[in-house]
């Protein structure tokens, strides 16, 4: 079981990263899906990579695994209205209503799998 969780651990880890990589190779993206009332759009598409990239890295390090899983639930919140705006506006990333609203769902998914690794598990100690 341990080997498992340590496996999904590395590929929750990786996808943070990847998803932060993301806002640097095509930051358009995440520039069009951002909300009017939030200010500096494009300074806030930069932190959020850079917080994606660091939190799956550390995620890694079974010293700090807690406290970064928490980071990564707080993160998920931040970045929520985003999904919302491009949600209701769906026309901006061409998409079926169907791939808008799973964007929603995966959010929840990601939250609940980060949750998983706010506890200790002395089975991943080294």
């Amino acid at each position: 079981m341990a080997t498992i969780r340590l496996i999904f651990k590395c590929l929750l880890a990786l996808l943070m990263v990847t998803a932060g990589v993301g806002h640097f190779l095509n930051p358009e993206f995440f520039l069009k899906i951002m909300p009017p009332y939030l200010p500096f759009h494009r300074e806030l598409v930069y932190f959020s990579g850079v917080c994606e990239i660091v939190l799956g890295v550390s995620l890694l390090i079974p010293r700090f695994s807690q406290l970064v899983a928490w980071g990564i639930i707080a993160l998920l919140i931040a970045v929520f209205p985003a999904n919302i705006y491009l949600y209701q506006n769906q026309g901006i990333v061409p998409a079926s209503p169907t791939v808008h609203f799973l964007r929603l769902i995966l959010q929840a998914v990601l939250i609940a799998w980060a949750y998983c690794y706010t506890k200790k598990s002395h089975s991943l100690r080294p």
